[in-house]
């Protein structure tokens, strides 16, 4: 036995044990063991070993023991091929002979390295291209680590190899060239987490070792067996012990200072160690001599450092046996930690919010400490929201953090109640603002299972469970708010409005587990939804929520569970809410509950659902029919309003073609002057979506008949007729407001374009074509500007907010540019005149009018002549103030409004722009130095105001062109009678000549 392989083990062991110094041994264990068989994927005995590292990854294990092996038989030659591979790997072409490995100074080799970097002799292994070295960082921390496991027997704890090795490594991370740096620190990092994977082996066998001597210490006090553990055990902590100096030794020659390294990967790669170190060995790196780094890189510049640190500092709080340590460490960066949820990077401020979580789960910060972190949930970020609204649920919902495991959900089995009343605690503070409400509900659904409770949250509004006591008004609003949210995200639908407008995909499962919630929704709302209709019918704030769910239930069902007649009392109930409500929400919301069921239900519950969508319609157009009889009979005009609201609501969905409707709102117009401004406005707008509707039916037709284009076309005329005696009245008398302005822009825009003659040309429906005359058009535009310059700030009093979306300035200048950019209307007069108003009405507008510019460059060769006649309009508007006798601060701002049309015209054309469009450029300026001198020096201001920021953008032989014309417009000019005015166009000649020598 003692000759087999395992006894030669054995006896080489005890002759290491022996320290004798015999080589012989060796020598003959060497000679008498089995040859391993040969494998292809072995390295060959004196393989480089760089190209180890550089090569397969796999052979590194192999490549580590072999050399082992040679450095048991010679070590001073396996530790300069050590060496040699460590400076390899930093780029350096360096090596140190056998002899001299014991006289070659550290210091010395690092100079030379640095040379070699300045000399430009280094290769860099880490940015190199070819896809062989992709692995090389890999493949050097595996290197390093196969090496330290594979010498803890032996070479680990001689005191020589290794030393020299953290010698190097050391003064290489503190050189100036930064992948030596990089490099080092590398290998220097990843020495100390293989140094803690052999103290943690040697730990705990340290820990046998101490058990088995106590056990042996009760059964004898001394002998050999207590002898040799005592040995064994020495010999354990000495290795540990020596372990943790290299440890320090390379914490504070290498750490201490590449973690503040001006490279971000390095400090990053730094902190990331530091967090494995403090985590793998605590008992010696988790004391605040280490833990204060991670705290002070939670300012670090660089984003990806700060995550680092959040990442390790969580993984430190989610093991309870360190948070007793890291009290006093809590105690001094836990405010740190609680802003960092406020990061400037989205990813590093998840990180941040997740460790506060760990914080309050171990009850280390106050709850007083959270609000500028719960404010975070109404943030637009969804990463964010969702990071606080898991928070928000550990914390105040489940509460986990401060009871009991058995209280979390009270007596009984009424969690889904507790949780959502403890939300509806939270919701209390936002019940005045929906869309505050709805970005809670949002961050929070995910997370929060009784959100999908449908049972729970109906009882809970029918006040059906007598053991959760009965909701209150504000209660109720945030628990209806609550469902609808919950019910869209349920089925896959968006509940903030997201930053972007792609269109959402979802995978198979996603879109099977959206129609199983459906599935589920209507299961659970099948009998209760009429009794919500019914509890909630008066309430406007929440019915038009209510009404809008059966748009997400499987109508399909009703059939199979034989509650058809739960449908039929939904549907009733859907119209008497259109009829009792006369507010837009809840009447946009009925028409489109009813629509669906119209379109969407099968059978019998189809034909029941489009009848009474008849029924409504008829209902409706008998009870408009009364309110304008009422109005004749010279009553109230509410009745007439409500009902236009709700026409002009259901007209948005489907169209009501009664020609009677038509002719009665028609008369109404022309017999009733004197309506209110409102009225009029739904007036026509519904005349409109009747014109629409009718035209679509006929384009529709296969087989159409003069008759109904003769209709179509009186139809058309009377509405232009309502409209012009309306835009004549605001010009003459001033006595309508802004409202009826833009509404009137709007439907004018909406009408040319629906009739422009490009739609008509040569087929059977030319006769539809219709362009208005040039004086119409006129007053159009001047009613445009007029509202352009009123503010979007007017008092509810005077404005309708319901439809404010609709009625802000930006619906003009967004109906001029309509006409424009589809060649409703010849662009000649109106695009200047829209252009020409470019920067004067704040963001909105101008934004409005830099895109009709964008798509006017796209489809016209050359838009030179609109941009000088814009210029030309502005600069009329300023000769117009000033001859006026205006203010003085008019008169400039009218002046430096042109001067900024013409530097926002001029910067289109920027970089090669230049040259590309040289022709449109030299256009502008030339066309404008002839307008200039048309009335000079009246009109010469033009120059320098309009035309030089165009002027400077030329090319040097342009610039002398038009100086040489210019120059030869005044050379026969007597400049003495009116000096003054001739200053404009010497300024401009200045700043030609100037570009032209920077040129």
């Amino acid at each position: 036995m003692e000759d087999s392989p395992q006894g030669l083990v054995k006896k080489r062991r005890r002759v290491r044990d022996q320290d004798d110094g015999s080589d012989q041994i060796e020598l003959d264990f060497q000679e008498t063991r089995p040859k391993p068989k040969r494998s292809r994927t072995h390295p060959p005995p004196q393989q480089n070993l760089i190209e180890v590292v550089k090569g397969n990854g796999d052979l590194i294990s192999k490549a580590v023991k072999i050399w082992v092996e040679r450095y048991e038989h010679s070590p001073r030659l396996a530790t300069t091929e050590l060496l040699s591979m460590l400076f390899q790997a930093c780029g350096a072409k360096h090596s140190i002979k056998e002899d001299l490995l014991d006289e070659t100074d550290v210091h010395d080799v690092v100079i030379a390295f640095v040379n070699s970097d300045e000399a430009g002799e280094v290769e860099d292994y880490q940015s190199w291209r070819n896809k062989e070295l992709n692995n090389f960082k890999e493949n050097l921390v595996s290197f390093w680590n196969y090496l330290i496991i594979e010498c803890q027997h032996g070479p680990l704890f001689d005191k020589l190899l290794f030393n020299k090795c953290m010698d190097y490594i050391i003064a290489l991370s503190c050189t100036r060239p930064r992948f030596y740096r990089q490099t080092a620190t590398l290998m220097g990092l990843q020495l100390v987490t293989s140094f803690i994977s052999v103290a943690n082996t040697l730990s705990s066998q340290r820990q046998t070792t101490q058990r088995q001597l106590n056990a042996q210490s009760k059964k004898r006090a001394d002998g050999p067996r207590v002898d040799s553990l005592n040995k064994r055990l020495s010999v354990t902590h000495e290795q540990i012990t020596t372990l943790e100096g290299m440890m320090r030794k390379i914490f504070t020659g290498l750490f201490v200072h590449r973690y503040r390294d001006i490279d971000n990967d390095i400090r990053m790669s730094c902190i990331q160690s530091l967090g494995i170190w403090i985590l793998s060995y605590p008992s010696l790196f988790l004391q605040d001599l280490y833990l204060k780094y991670l705290g002070w890189t939670l300012n670090d510049k660089n984003a990806g450092v700060r995550k680092a640190s959040l990442l390790a500092l969580r993984r430190l709080y989610e093991t309870d046996e360190n948070v007793p340590t890291l009290g006093l460490f809590t105690q001094r960066f836990s405010n740190r930690m609680i802003k960092m949820g406020v990061d400037v990077d989205m990813s590093a401020a998840v990180c941040a919010i997740g460790l506060v979580k760990q914080l309050l789960r171990q009850q280390l910060i106050p709850d007083d400490d959270l609000g500028p972190l719960y404010d975070l949930l109404i943030d637009q970020p969804q990463e964010i929201r969702r990071a606080i609204g898991e928070l928000v649920y550990d914390h105040l919902i489940t509460q986990k953090f401060n009871t009991s495991p058995s209280s979390l959900t009270g007596p009984g089995d009424f969690s889904s109640e507790i949780h959502i009343f403890r939300m509806l605690q939270i919701l209390r503070e936002f019940s005045t603002d929906t869309i505050i409400s709805v970005y809670v509900i949002d961050g929070v659904w995910e997370y929060m299972k009784a959100m999908k409770d449908w049972k729970c949250i109906i009882s809970m509004l029918l006040d059906q469970n007598p053991q959760t006591g009965s909701t209150t008004d504000e209660d109720s609003t945030n628990l209806i708010r609550l469902l609808i949210v919950s019910i869209r995200k349920a089925v896959g639908e968006k509940t903030i409005p997201s930053t972007d407008n792609r269109k959402q995909y979802h995978t198979k499962a996603q879109r099977e587990m959206f129609e199983n919630n459906r599935k589920d929704l209507t299961v659970a709302m099948m009998k209760n939804y009429p009794q919500l209709l019914r509890k909630f019918m008066a309430d406007k704030a929440k019915v038009s929520s209510l009404v809008e769910i059966i748009m997400f239930m499987k109508l399909e069902l009703y059939s199979l569970k034989r509650q058809e007649q739960s449908f039929k009392a939904a549907v009733r109930l859907i119209i008497d809410a259109f009829f009792k409500h006369g507010e837009k929400e809840a009447l946009r919301s009925c028409v489109k509950a009813i629509t669906f069921c119209a379109s969407e239900s099968k059978g019998e519950l189809q034909d029941f659902s489009r009848g009474k969508l008849k029924d409504l319609e008829d209902e409706l157009l008998d009870k408009l029919t009364c309110a304008i009889r009422e109005v004749k009979d010279g009553n109230d005009e509410y009745s007439l309003l409500v009902n236009l609201k709700r026409l002009h609501e259901l007209q948005l969905l489907k169209p009501v073609l009664v020609e009677s409707m038509f002719h009665g709102i028609a008369l109404t117009l022309r017999n009733f002057r004197n309506l209110d401004e409102e009225v009029i406005c739904f007036l026509l707008m519904n005349m409109y979506m009747y014109l629409a509707w009718s035209l679509h039916s006929i384009i529709n037709c296969e087989a159409i008949s003069e008759a109904s284009l003769s209709s179509l076309i009186s139809k058309r005329d009377t509405l232009f007729e309502e409209l012009s005696y309306f835009l004549n009245g605001i010009e003459e008398s001033k006595k309508y407001g802004n409202q009826l302005s833009l509404r009137i822009c709007a439907i004018l825009a909406e009408t040319w374009c629906l009739f422009r003659k490009s739609n008509y040309d040569s087929s059977k429906l030319e006769r539809l074509g219709y362009c208005p005359d040039s004086v119409f058009l006129e007053k159009f535009w001047i009613l445009c500007a007029e509202t352009f310059s009123t503010s979007d700030e007017t008092d509810e009093e005077d404005e309708n907010t319901e439809y404010v979306e609709e009625t802000n300035r930006d619906v003009a200048v967004i109906a001029a540019c309509k006409l424009v950019a589809s060649d409703v209307v010849p662009k000649d007069y109106l695009g200047p005149e829209i252009i020409s108003h470019l920067g004067m009405h704040g963001p909105g507008v101008t934004g409005i009018i830099k895109n009709l510019i964008t798509c006017l460059s796209k489809k016209e060769d050359d838009i030179s002549n609109i941009y000088l006649e814009s210029l030309k309009r502005a600069y009329h508007r300023y000769s117009s103030e000033l001859s006026s006798g205006r203010e003085e601060s008019r008169v400039d701002k009218c002046l430096q409004v042109c001067r900024e049309l013409a530097g926002g015209l001029s910067e289109m054309y920027i970089g090669a722009a230049c040259n590309k469009y040289r022709l449109e450029i030299f256009s502008v300026v030339k066309e404008g130095v002839e307008f200039a001198f048309r009335d000079a020096p009246k009109q010469l201001l033009f120059l320098e105001v309009a035309i030089l920021p165009f002027a400077t953008r030329l090319s040097v032989p342009d610039i002398i062109d038009i100086k040489k014309d210019v120059q030869g417009r005044i050379v026969h000019v007597n400049t003495d009678e009116d000096p003054s005015g001739w200053r404009p166009c010497f300024t401009f000649l200045v700043c030609l000549i100037l570009r032209e020598i920077e040129r």
